[in-house]
């Protein structure tokens, strides 16, 4: 057969099959393959109509029916069988010939795989894609990793299939080698943690100011009217307002509260802790979901005491539920900070120059993470791409100013009452951290010097000292 097809697509589990068709329905045609020869007919049967697909019976069959330069888009989900199927591939492709990553596949595996392609002369490309299923097929959110000549022929082809936002693609070339697998790890990072902000402030209306689901799922519409507009919000408040036709109870009620204790959350904490980047709120959510699961340590704690449990009355409650709004929006800009300095340390690491904006606009049609408050960061990011946080920029420096009273309240008022706010309480504690012209960080030093001979360096002088503990007035030691 001749070979027609401009790209193709490996791996057909619902994603993978979802992509193909948004390449087919934009007018592409699409070489398909799977290994299980049951779902590549499937697709032809059931989706044909869309467009062009070009199914394929093995490797060297996709190959010989896709054009030069061959771009060929790998959608298995699990790490061994990208391997395998990055392995089976490229021994068969040309130098100049583009193999793309779509999976989740983590950044360092994606470094490994780049390295090795480029031996041989072949570009390989890690892609973050967002907005789940249905977005993979009517518009997703893109993050590409890799060389920019694999970007100038891979590029436009992403663009086209990607979700707009203002007229502009949603798709950004964010560095090189794992790039864009890393900006979409810290994606997902950070909408763990906006989920989480949402459930502790539930959890404070609830038990501080005595709102029923139904009531806070109001609440959260009000908020979304707003500054906090979100789609999460608007996701939530359904949730809240669901009743369980079961027992006719709110939704809410009948789920267990307990929260898996894997996915991408784990890898970025580890990340951060590797680059030694402060994501103290994720990595705090991380652990508020690992603790929700621990239900033998849940049993020995339950009914131990606590704090106040008394609820508001109306008129307090719904200044509390203003402050609320107010703890919730200054802890998100904290979150999104801690977010954008992972991505600038990672870059500093690795090399990649990374436009901030760039991926602020790239996320802002993604449906868990489309928000209003994106808007600003990009413009911040357009403005000054080389800040060193968001807070260095006029207009979140001014709304963290108008924050800080209600969010400090809120934040001690579930304090006490016993009412677990790990998210937002690491937020606050960050920017209290950072903005302190000094820290007891100094004693910490002193400490480890005392105990193990770890030294310290001084604010008055260069270099590193020693203190012999055993006869302190003795001169420090140079070291």
């Amino acid at each position: 057969m001749e070979a027609t097809a401009h790209i193709a697509v490996v791996g057909l589990g619902v994603m993978g099959r979802n992509l193909a068709r948004n390449f087919a329905r934009h007018g592409y045609d699409v070489a398909v393959h799977d290994r299980i020869p049951s779902r590549t007919h499937a697709l032809i049967k059931e989706f044909g109509h869309e467009g062009t697909f070009v199914p394929a019976e093995n490797p060297e069959q996709l190959v010989a029916r896709l054009r030069s330069p061959r771009r060929l888009m790998i959608m298995e989900q699990e790490r061994d069988a990208t391997d395998a199927v990055t392995d089976r591939f490229t021994p068969l492709l040309a130098p100049g010939d583009i193999v793309v990553d779509g999976s989740r596949a983590h950044f360092a595996d994606t470094r490994r795989r780049e390295a090795a392609s480029r031996e041989r002369g072949v570009h390989f490309v890690g892609v973050g894609i967002s907005g789940g299923a249905d977005g993979v097929l009517h518009g997703p959110s893109i993050t590409v990793g890799g060389s920019e000549k694999a970007y100038a022929v891979l590029g436009p082809m992403l663009e086209t299939i990607s979700a707009r936002f203002d007229g502009k693609a949603c798709c950004a070339h964010v560095g090189g080698d794992g790039a864009g697998h890393y900006v979409k790890m810290v994606h997902d990072g950070i909408a763990r943690t906006d989920s989480q902000f949402l459930a502790e402030a539930y959890d404070m209306l609830r038990k501080t100011a005595g709102c029923s689901p139904g009531d806070i799922a109001a609440i959260f519409r009000t908020y979304a009217s707003g500054r906090l507009n979100s789609d999460l919000l608007g996701i939530t408040a359904e949730v809240l307002d669901h009743v369980d036709a079961r027992t006719g109870s709110p939704f809410v009620d009948v789920v267990a509260d307990t929260a898996d204790r894997s996915g991408t959350g784990h890898r970025t904490v580890r990340t951060a802790l590797d680059l030694a980047s402060p994501a103290t709120v994720l990595a705090q959510t991380v652990f508020a979901h690992s603790s929700s699961g621990h239900l033998r340590l849940r049993s020995a704690y339950r009914g131990l005491p606590g704090g106040d449990t008394g609820q508001l009355g109306p008129a307090e409650a719904e200044r509390f539920c203003a402050r609320v709004e107010h703890a919730l929006y200054a802890s998100r800009i904290i979150a999104y900070d801690q977010a954008w300095t992972m991505v600038q340390d990672a870059a500093a690491q690795y090399g990649w120059k990374i436009d901030l904006a760039a991926i602020a606009h790239a996320w802002r049609t993604d449906g868990i993470m489309r928000s209003a408050l994106l808007d600003r960061m990009r413009e911040a990011y357009t403005v000054n791409p080389y800040l060193n946080s968001l807070l260095a920029d006029p207009f979140f420096a001014e709304e963290i100013a108008q924050a800080q009273v209600p969010w400090r309240e809120t934040i001690a008022s579930a304090t006490r009452r016993g009412i677990p706010v790990p998210a937002m309480a690491a937020a606050l504690a960050s920017y209290d951290t950072l903005r302190a012209p000094r820290l007891p960080t100094a004693l910490v030093q002193g400490q480890r010097d005392h105990f193990g001979a770890h030294a310290y360096h001084r604010i008055d002088l260069p270099g590193t000292y020693h203190t012999d503990w055993s006869n302190p007035e003795r001169p420090e030691a140079h070291v």
